[in-house]
């Protein structure tokens, strides 16, 4: 099985939005699925520039999956998908 690999947007505007809710994934994940899954924080991902006016903050990205209005709970349910 393939390393799941886990980026969350640490840029200002993911940051304000809502990103440092997801700094608990640091913990949660290691501990949930261990080496199965590689979490890390990312200066910025790039992806609310792609269209400023309708950003959808913060950004999580799941292997190749993007996560919009990122969650905790809609990381882990990506990361299910790719375990399976």
């Amino acid at each position: 099985m393939a390393k799941v690999n886990v980026k969350v947007c640490l840029g200002t505007t993911c940051f304000v939005m809502g990103s440092s809710n997801l700094q608990e994934l640091l913990d949660l994940v290691p501990k949930k699925y261990g080496e199965d899954v590689d979490v890390a924080g990312s200066p910025c991902l790039g992806l609310c520039s792609i269209d400023w006016e309708f950003s959808k903050a913060p950004y999580v990205k799941v292997n190749d999956e993007v996560i919009k209005e990122a969650t905790v709970e809609k990381v882990l349910a990506a990361i299910e998908r790719e375990l399976k």
